[in-house]
């Protein structure tokens, strides 16, 4: 129970405007209301009339007839009212469509506003400057990468080119200083075996 008393109460989305349509819509309502009813009655009264002429009652049909022109009278003004009724709430929900444009334009130029403020136009020449530099500068390097050279560099490699040819000396690579690999020697044994062989023959050959 304290929290259903303790709990605030949401504020009302209904507008003045909406209490002003409801109020026009319920007007017309009655009024329309009150047009049916007058001409139904108006129906009646029109038999009425009829048989009262058949019964040769012809005043109290006059009569009769003069009170249907009047309420015939009163319908065409209730008609009325019941068109400016319903202009009357077109016209107020137009203002509120109206209403709800200005107020989204009005939040759309405060967001611009602000976002104006917060980049000068002095940011934004400078933004471009910068972003104008780092093209170039990208350019640059994707020359350099893609091997073509401007002729500053055709010129330095041509006096390069001369300078070479005229005879200066030319950076050789250096010569390694560590010793070489040892070769293994191969075995005595088989040269031994030569001599002793080539003594024998000989002295066969002398016999």
């Amino acid at each position: 129970m304290g929290n259903v008393f303790g709990r605030k109460s949401r504020p009302s989305r209904v507008t003045e405007q909406d209490r002003a349509i409801l109020q026009l819509k319920q007007q017309r309502d009655k009024l329309k209301h009150y047009q049916k009813r007058v001409t139904l009655q108006l129906e009646k009264e029109r038999s009425l009339a009829k048989q009262l002429l058949k019964d040769g009652k012809k005043e109290k049909a006059l009569v009769l007839l003069k009170k249907k022109r009047y309420q015939d009278q009163l319908l065409d003004k209730t008609e009325k009212q019941i068109s400016n009724l319903e202009r009357m709430v077109q016209d107020i929900e137009f203002v509120q469509i109206e209403m709800k444009v200005i107020e989204g334009l009005k939040v759309g130029n405060d967001c611009l506003k602000s976002m104006h403020e917060a980049m000068s136009l002095e940011d934004v020449e400078r933004i471009m400057d910068e972003t104008q530099d780092a093209i170039e500068y990208q350019r640059q390097i994707d020359e350099m990468l893609s091997g073509s050279l401007t002729q500053e560099d055709e010129d330095a490699v041509l006096s390069e080119l001369e300078a070479i040819t005229q005879g200066e000396d030319v950076e050789l690579p250096e010569v390694p200083t560590e010793p070489l690999p040892e070769v293994p020697e191969p075995a005595e044994t088989e040269p031994e075996r030569r001599p002793a062989r080539n003594k024998e023959n000989r002295e066969m050959l002398a016999a």
